[in-house]
C-alpha cells in the first residue's frame, strides 16, 4: 500500500506524510509493549513505572539464548520457544516484584516498581556474564536471522532481522527483508493483542475493571483483589517480554538503555496517554502517532518528511527571502524544524493531557458512544 501511494500522482505528499516500513516495525513491537503496560495500568489503575524490567528481560533472554548463555537452552533453540520461555521468566519476575509491590497503592506502587526496575538496570549494566562490555549492550552472534513460525515446520518459518531476514516472492508480489519482518512481527503482535483482548473480556478482566473503578467494593463483594492484581501483573509482564524479544530478534542487539531504562516505560506511558488509557489498542495508535510525528519533523534526506519537502518545493527565491532581522526562510526552517522533533512531541504531549485526556481512541469511543469495533459496523449497517 505504501509503495502504491508513493508511486501514485500524490507520491511526494504520501512520502512526506506516511511512515516508512522501517518505522512501522518498531511501532509494532514497542506498541505491543505499550499495550502490555496499558493492560495492567489502564485496566486495574495501578501505574507500573518499572515495566521496562520485563521488556528488558525478554530482550536479553532471547539474545542470551541464541548466544548459548542460558543453561538447558542450546543456541539452536527455536526463536518462538525462546520467546515463550522469556515470557515465562518475566512472569516469575513479575510475581516476585508484584508480591511486594501490591502491598502498596497509588504513587507508592508506581515508585516501588520503578525502584525494582532501576535495580535491574544497574545490575545488567555491570553484569560481565552477558558480554565484554555490558554497559554498551550485547549483540547476537552468527549471521542468520531468527525464525518466526511453528517450530519444526520449516515451511512456516520466516526469518526476521534488519539485515538477515528472509525474502519471499508470491506471484507478482516480492517481499524484501524489511517487509517480511514487518508482516511476521505484525502477526505475533496481532496474536498477542487478541489474547489480551480475550482476557479483558473474560470474568477475570471484569474483576480488573472493578478494581480500577472501586477496589474496596470489589473486596466487599468477595474478590481477593491481591490475587487478581498479581495475575494481571504477571500476564502483562509476559507480553512485555514478548515485545522485548521481538526487539532483540529484529535489531539483533540490545542495550540496558533501550530496554531496562525507566525512560522506556516513560515512552510506553506517553503512547498510552496519546492513544487512550484503558483501550488496549489505543497505545499502539499512540505509538504510531508518536513515531509518525517524529519522522515527519526529523527526517532530513531519507526520502520524506517536512524538512526535505520544503527544501525541494520552495524555490531558491523563497528560501532566500528575509523574514525578520536577517533571518531567511531557509534559516528559519533549519532553526525551528531541523532536529527539534522531541521538543514538539513534548509540547504535543502536554496538549494531549490538557485537551484530549482520553486519548485518540478513548475520545473516538466517547464520540461514538461505545467500542469502536462495535459502533462503526453498527453505523455502517444503517446505510444498507
Amino acid at each position: 500500500m505504501y509503495h502504491l501511494l508513493v508511486n501514485s500522482p500524490f507520491g511526494t505528499e504520501a512520502a512526506t506524510l506516511l511512515p516508512r516500513v522501517e518505522t512501522m516495525i518498531p511501532v509494532l513491537y514497542f506498541g505491543l509493549f505499550a499495550m502490555s503496560f496499558d493492560f495492567i495500568s489502564g485496566y486495574t489503575g495501578y501505574l507500573s513505572f518499572g515495566h521496562a524490567a520485563f521488556y528488558g528481560t525478554g530482550a536479553y533472554f532471547v539474545i542470551l539464548t541464541a548466544n548459548d548463555k542460558i543453561p538447558l537452552l542450546p543456541p539452536g533453540t527455536p526463536f518462538m520457544v525462546s520467546l515463550v520461555v522469556a515470557g515465562l521468566v518475566a512472569v516469575a519476575l513479575a510475581l516476585a516484584i508484584g508480591a511486594v509491590s501490591f502491598r502498596l497503592t497509588g504513587v507508592y506502587f508506581a515508585m516501588i516498581t520503578l525502584g525494582f526496575a532501576q535495580v535491574l538496570y544497574v545490575f545488567v549494566r555491570g553484569w560481565d556474564y552477558v558480554g565484554s562490555n555490558p554497559r554498551d549492550g550485547i549483540f547476537l552472534n552468527g549471521a542468520n536471522g531468527l525464525n518466526i513460525g511453528v517450530p519444526g515446520v520449516d515451511a512456516l518459518n520466516l526469518s526476521i532481522g534488519a539485515l538477515t531476514g528472509d525474502e519471499v516472492s508470491l506471484g507478482f508480489v516480492h517481499l524484501g527483508q524489511t517487509e517480511v519482518s514487518y508482516y511476521m512481527i505484525g502477526l505475533v503482535v496481532l496474536v498477542c493483542y487478541f489474547a489480551m483482548q480475550r482476557i479483558i473480556h473474560s470474568p477475570f478482566g471484569k474483576v480488573m475493571v472493578a478494581i480500577r473503578e472501586n477496589e474496596e467494593r470489589a473486596i466487599a463483594v468477595g474478590y481477593d483483589t491481591f490475587r487478581y492484581k498479581l495475575g494481571a501483573f504477571a500476564i502483562s509482564a509476559f507480553f512485555a517480554a514478548v515485545a522485548g524479544g521481538l526487539l532483540a530478534g529484529y535489531e539483533r542487539t540490545v542495550s540496558p538503555d533501550e530496554s531496562f531504562n525507566f525512560l522506556v516505560a516513560g515512552d510506553a506511558l506517553l503512547a498510552s496517554i496519546i492513544g487512550g488509557f484503558g483501550t488496549l489498542a489505543g497505545p499502539l495508535y499512540g505509538q504510531l502517532f508518536n513515531e509518525t510525528f517524529r519522522e515527519f519533523l526529523s527526517k532530513a534526506g531519507e526520502g520524506g518528511g517536512l524538512l526535505p519537502y520544503l527544501r525541494t518545493h520552495l524555490g531558491s527565491g523563497v528560501m532566500g527571502t528575509t523574514i525578520y532581522n536577517g533571518l531567511t526562510v531557509q534559516g528559519a526552517i533549519e532553526t525551528f524544524l531541523n532536529g527539534h522533533a522531541s521538543l514538539y512531541v513534548g509540547t504535543l504531549f502536554v496538549l494531549f493531557v490538557l485537551f484530549v485526556p482520553n486519548g485518540l481512541l478513548g475520545t473516538l469511543r466517547d464520540r461514538l458512544g461505545g467500542p469502536v469495533s462495535k459502533e462503526i459496523p453498527a453505523r455502517l449497517r444503517r446505510f444498507r
